[in-house]
């Protein structure tokens, strides 16, 4: 069982997490909730040994002291993470990607029996075990996550927001997927912004508002608080939403007419209607049809250029597309004359390497556009040198 006891954690003088006591038993789910900036992703990584922050307070695993352990030997020990934005190596493949989790010697010895456990629980890393990660979608990288981390043989698994950026599909894969990862006896520690979803799954939860544990209680509870519906589930909570009454509804799907965005106050637009009609009287019209027709002469003159315009328009196309030509003509005649020892205009110029009489071989010499780049591979050896393949 995972214990935290009054953990606190400061950044500098800004405290991020304050007396926070939490506990997560085996084969349980926990899920965390709370703000964005409320401390969650802080607890985590506190308790996996990553936190830059000064660390206050007691974390331990079946009574073993995490305190002041490196990273690796938190690993060793059976609590591994899965960070926000799931932290693979897209350039490698879904089972180097795997592999790369039973690197500690608490899941050396049992790599390929864990392996066949992640494959079996996701079936689809079955199916690709050679496809490069980074080709996959986001939901199937996360599963790639959350089975690397599995590959440590964990006793507690973190994971802060593995739905993050899904859709909705995934988001329902992924928390049935955690549910079985329960059923093999793992606890889980999960924080998560989609509180209807994990509540759904979770045995208990919690609630960090404002670095501190405000909440501690069942998830049924949690998702029936009021509270906790307001702030996290909408204001009508997991209810049903009354439907609309059958009057209400409407059949025209007609666009309705856009809103002006800001309408003249009563009192300008009698202001300025005084002036308009004198001006209208003094030249015995509306105002609108003088406007209205430089309006259409305006559009038509652009809509319909001159003939001048156009012969201009091809003048200027014909000399650009000559001068063009011209250039290319110069340099292919200058690569010729080169290739024969002389210049464009026929004067002699010194016969470069591998060009008399017209390249090696009498072939027409060869005019390098796109020089492919050189990729050198280096292996690093057990000894720690690296050497080129």
């Amino acid at each position: 069982m995972l214990e935290v006891r009054n953990l606190s954690v400061s950044y500098g003088p800004h405290p991020a997490l304050q007396d926070v006591s939490i506990r997560v038993g085996t084969g349980e789910i926990v899920v965390i909730l709370g703000a964005n900036g409320a401390g969650k992703s802080t607890l985590l990584r506190s308790v996996s040994g990553i936190c830059e922050g000064r660390t206050l307070g007691d974390v331990a695993l079946d009574g073993v002291p995490l305190n002041g352990l490196a990273p690796d030997r938190i690993v060793e020990l059976g609590v591994a993470l899965v960070p926000e934005g799931r932290g693979i190596f897209g350039d490698l493949t879904v089972r180097e990607n795997l592999l790369l989790g039973a690197y500690s010697e608490r899941a050396r010895k049992h790599e390929g029996p864990n392996l066949d456990r992640v494959l079996k629980l996701f079936p689809k890393m079955r199916e690709r075990r050679g496809q490069i990660c980074r080709t996959m979608s986001g939901g199937e990288q996360q599963m790639v996550a959350i089975g690397r981390a599995m590959m440590s043989a964990p006793r507690i698994l973190m994971l802060d927001e593995p739905s993050l950026g899904l859709s909705p599909i995934l988001c329902k894969e992924l928390f049935e997927s955690l549910r079985l990862v329960r059923e093999l006896d793992i606890g889980v520690l999960l924080v998560e912004q989609n509180a209807k979803r994990s509540l759904a799954i979770a045995d208990r939860g919690y609630l960090i508002e404002n670095t501190r544990i405000t909440r501690g209680d069942t998830a049924a509870r949690l998702a029936e608080d009021e509270a906790v519906q307001k702030a996290y589930l909408g204001a009508g909570g997991g209810r049903a939403v009354p439907a609309e009454p059958e009057t209400a509804k409407s059949t025209n799907y007609e666009i309705p007419a856009p809103t002006p965005r800001s309408a003249p106050p009563p009192s300008f637009a009698a202001a300025r209607s005084e002036p308009r009609r004198e001006a209208e009287e003094l030249i015995g019209a509306s105002i609108d049809d003088p406007v209205n027709s430089a309006a259409d002469r305006s559009a038509a003159s652009i809509r319909e250029p001159s003939a001048e315009t156009w012969d201009a328009a091809d003048r200027l196309a014909r000399d650009r597309l000559t001068v063009v030509m011209r250039d290319i003509e110069l340099a292919a005649a200058e690569a010729r004359g080169r290739a024969s020892g002389t210049d464009g205009d026929g004067s002699t110029l010194p016969a470069a390497p591998g060009n008399q009489a017209g390249g090696e071989g009498g072939k027409p010499p060869v005019i390098e556009i796109y020089r492919r780049p050189r990729v050198e591979i280096y292996r690093r050896r057990p000894n720690g040198r690296f050497e080129r393949d």
